[in-house]
């Protein structure tokens, strides 16, 4: 109880980053179902490492130009940090996505080995980078630990533009995720959803790893979405239920490891796991009684 008290204090120190990890928490599961829908569960892995790799080669270009950054010019850093996260989620997603409609080659080998080449690199490039000394490395393993109100200020704002668009063209984006002949059918702009679609998901992603790292992010985008999937009768309520989730566990979860002296991120994804589980675990047992 003094750990709840301490956390929901206006002045606690945590603030910030409990504030973005909420934010993560309720905002990822909404573009994570569509993720789920379309039956794209692995790009939801590889998506927010390929994401981390483009921070870890922005933050590298100034060393190898030979440009030297104030380490206390934090906004120009997170900045560029931005810039390079958003070029490569949006880029791997469309290039993904189109080949995942072509039915080119194996999906689920494209993406394991984008994931772990993505992995790889982005620790080799930070670990030679002075510049991965100002977090990127902890952020990496899920350290979410300070949080400046300007990262928290540019997290808010970004998030609220992705879940306006999606409840502004909720209507048009699931009639081309969950019944995409139908919608030709209906002669929607199918091409132009598409790539709204995915450019959401890739502001999505890079600003959760820019925020709290590729494990939160990969985290909060399928697991709530799938633990909702296993209960959720419509569409609306897979959605809500989806976000809640997401959003209730992101708190929790900071609760728990603050308490702990433990890493947020890893905290949250067990927590995570274990809802899964009991939810598909608790689902199934219901159908088993429910059969005749």
């Amino acid at each position: 109880m003094d750990t709840l008290h301490q956390i929901i204090s206006p002045d606690f120190l945590l603030r910030n980053s409990l504030y973005t990890s909420v934010l993560i928490g309720l905002a990822c599961p909404l573009v994570g179902v569509f993720l789920v829908m379309r039956r794209l569960v692995f790009m939801g892995v590889a998506l927010p490492q390929i994401s981390s790799t483009g921070v870890a080669i922005a933050l590298s270009l100034p060393l190898w130009m030979g440009v030297k950054l104030d380490h206390h010019a934090s906004q120009s850093v997170h900045t560029l940090a931005f810039a390079g996260s958003m070029v490569f989620s949006l880029g791997a997603i469309l290039i993904l996505a189109v080949l995942e409609r072509r039915g080119r080659g194996q999906p689920e080998g494209r993406l394991g080995t984008a994931y772990v080449v993505a992995s790889a690199l982005s620790i080799l490039l930070l670990a030679k980078n002075p510049y991965g000394e100002i977090g990127w490395l902890d952020m990496l393993k899920g350290e979410v630990i300070t949080i400046s109100n300007f990262d928290l200020t540019l997290t808010a704002a970004a998030l609220a533009l992705v879940v306006a668009t999606l409840g502004l063209f909720h209507k048009e984006l699931l009639l081309v995720s969950f019944d995409r002949e139908m919608a030709l059918t209906l002669h929607k702009r199918v091409v132009f959803w598409d790539v709204l679609l995915y450019v959401l998901i890739g502001l999505t992603v890079s600003m959760a790893v820019l925020s709290v790292g590729p494990l939160i992010a990969f985290g909060f985008l399928l697991i709530p979405a799938l633990t909702a999937h296993a209960v959720a009768r419509t569409m609306h309520g897979f959605t809500i239920l989806a976000s809640l989730i997401g959003g209730a566990t992101a708190f929790l979860g900071f609760c728990i490891a603050y308490g702990l002296d433990v890493p947020v991120g890893p905290t949250d994804v067990v927590l995570l796991g274990l809802l899964y589980a009991i939810v598909w675990g608790a689902a199934r047992f219901m159908r088993k009684c429910a059969a005749p």
